[in-house]
């Protein structure tokens, strides 16, 4: 890859990274807070659905009117060539996020839809999580310095740690409620 190729790659990677890693995050923490609450598996297909499409399209019209923000004032300070040449297009930025987020994010619902059993459909979910978690992470590789190995794992160990935050509240507050 040359460096222009490389360079243009960069300049979304952030944008698909950061929608990738909050869609899974999100939605599987959904996802484990039901569990952990013994609720119904059609309550995790209905709110992991809305939580993906509201969630996703939050993320997106934020990260369009930051980096938007972000350029006026780069504008108003500096020279535009220069920003343009350095920085995403904003409206392209939120579209990436949008879709990272929606498409690493539906995978732990998958499971649901297919077999909505409690206890396989959840140990599929949380499979799909571990394993999107770590191809995000080994992804970030592709513009980094840092081994595939070490950023696949370091992206699961942070959203492992944010689905477990989820299923123990789910748990106990199911416990406190009854």
């Amino acid at each position: 890859m040359n460096r222009h190729n490389h360079s243009k790659t960069g300049k979304y990677l952030k944008d698909a990274v950061y929608g990738a890693n909050d869609g899974i995050v999100t939605t599987f923490a959904v996802i484990a807070g039901v569990a952990g609450a013994a609720l119904s598996p059609v309550v995790v297909i209905i709110l992991g659905i809305a939580n993906l499409l509201a969630d996703g399209f939050s993320m997106a019209a934020s990260n369009f009117l930051s980096s938007r923000s972000e350029r006026d004032f780069y504008m108003r300070e500096r020279a535009t060539r220069e920003w343009e040449t350095e920085n995403p297009k904003p409206i392209r930025s939120a579209a990436i996020t949008f879709f990272s987020f929606v498409a690493a994010g539906f995978l732990p619902v998958v499971p649901y839809l297919w077999n909505s059993s409690d206890d396989t459909a959840f140990a599929w979910s949380t499979a799909a999580a571990g394993v999107s978690f770590f191809a995000v992470g080994a992804l970030r590789t592709l513009i980094t310095a840092k081994p595939w190995l070490w950023s696949g794992f370091e992206m699961l160990v942070v959203g492992g740690f944010a689905s477990g935050i989820a299923y123990l509240t789910g748990y106990f507050i199911r416990m406190l409620v009854g």
